[in-house]
């Protein structure tokens, strides 16, 4: 075994179970026989590296009883039926975003990132895993078949376009993809929107099926290459990080698993999650710059406007569920204390 693998599994066995106790912790797994977990993504080759670390990190620190083998956006099903083909078990785990099944799952619109939810990466960690936001998701999905991992946070999350954009008003000549709950704020903008899944977003600006995207930042606009069929990025200064992503597990495949098993992938999780943010966020800063986009932002009374339009999205939230109430709950403590409301 080469040494880097050695270094990353002795890591994550430290980790789990203490520098001293964790080689005898783990060396049950060895024995075991090797469990493959089909894990697919939204995500495409842009981000292939990381999911490859994942990938290492489980295997070595496991002794080679987990294997998990990635798969590309809408590689084995469509990326909006990830959560549905994890509580199946057509797959065994799945990188998702939960704006792609607000329907099926009460708290996703809140999982997701309202809109105003919070304003820094410090602010959303400590709603869910101070306040608690993590344990209403973690229950939901459960009541589904699916262990529910935790959030994976993004970086911006802003406006690409074929044309230039001033202002709200500019927007009302275009189509603008986006997610169900930033449609319902730009609809009362009158602002026509459309949803289609990240894998889609290419063809469709391409073709003129939209004319603009709410879907991440300058990073993954440039791993996509969409820079090559609209290049005007507008920051429209609703909500950072911008957006939630998650790790799913079928809870049937997940009892499974021993607990040292259990360990290493959460350890592995809390990695991969740290390492997704830092590369979107930094990768963001570094495509900025290279002269792919036309660079703007929203006058701030507009995005002001945007923020205020947030509000009926968090009351519809609140009354959709009692836990819903309480994830709302949390949100606006945390904004008061922060001195947003």
């Amino acid at each position: 075994m080469s040494k880097p693998n050695m270094n990353r599994r002795n890591l994550l066995k430290a980790a789990a179970a203490g520098a001293v106790a964790a080689p005898l912790a783990m060396t049950s797994t060895a024995a075991l026989a090797t469990t493959n977990l089909r894990m697919q993504t939204y995500w495409g080759r842009e981000a292939s590296d990381i999911f490859s670390s994942f990938g290492d990190d489980v295997r070595t620190a496991s002794d080679g009883s987990l294997r998990v083998r990635h798969f590309t956006g809408s590689s084995l099903v469509p990326d909006a039926e990830m959560f549905q083909a994890v509580s199946r078990g057509t797959i065994d785990m799945c990188q998702g975003y939960a704006g792609y099944w607000p329907g099926q799952l009460d708290i996703a619109g809140i999982e997701s990132g309202l809109p105003g939810a919070w304003t820094n990466h410090d602010e959303a960690q400590y709603v869910y895993r101070t306040k608690g936001l993590i344990d209403l998701v973690r229950e939901a999905y459960a009541e589904h078949n699916v262990h529910y991992l935790g959030p994976i946070m993004g970086g911006p999350f802003d406006l690409l376009t074929k044309q230039p954009v001033n202002s709200l008003d500019d927007l009302k000549n275009m189509r603008i993809r986006a997610t169900p709950a930033i449609a319902r704020i730009l609809q009362q903008f009158d602002i026509p929107t459309v949803f289609l899944p990240g894998s889609e977003l290419y063809v469709g600006l391409s073709t003129g099926t939209i004319d603009g995207v709410i879907y991440a930042g300058t990073n993954e606009y440039v791993g996509m290459k969409l820079f090559e069929v609209a290049n005007h990025y507008t920051s429209i200064g609703m909500v950072y990080p911008g957006y939630c992503d998650q790790i799913l597990v079928n809870m049937d495949v997940w009892k499974k698993m021993t607990d040292e098993e259990r360990k290493v992938i959460e350890l592995a999780y809390e990695k991969h999650a740290a390492h997704m943010h830092t590369w979107m966020v930094s990768g963001s800063i570094d495509a900025g710059a290279t002269g792919h986009f036309v660079m703007n932002s929203l006058p701030p009374e507009d995005s002001a406007r945007l923020r205020k339009a947030a509000e009926v999205i968090w009351e519809d939230e609140a009354a959709k569920s009692d836990r819903n109430k309480k994830a709302i709950d949390i949100l606006k403590e945390s904004a008061k204390a922060t001195g947003r409301a």
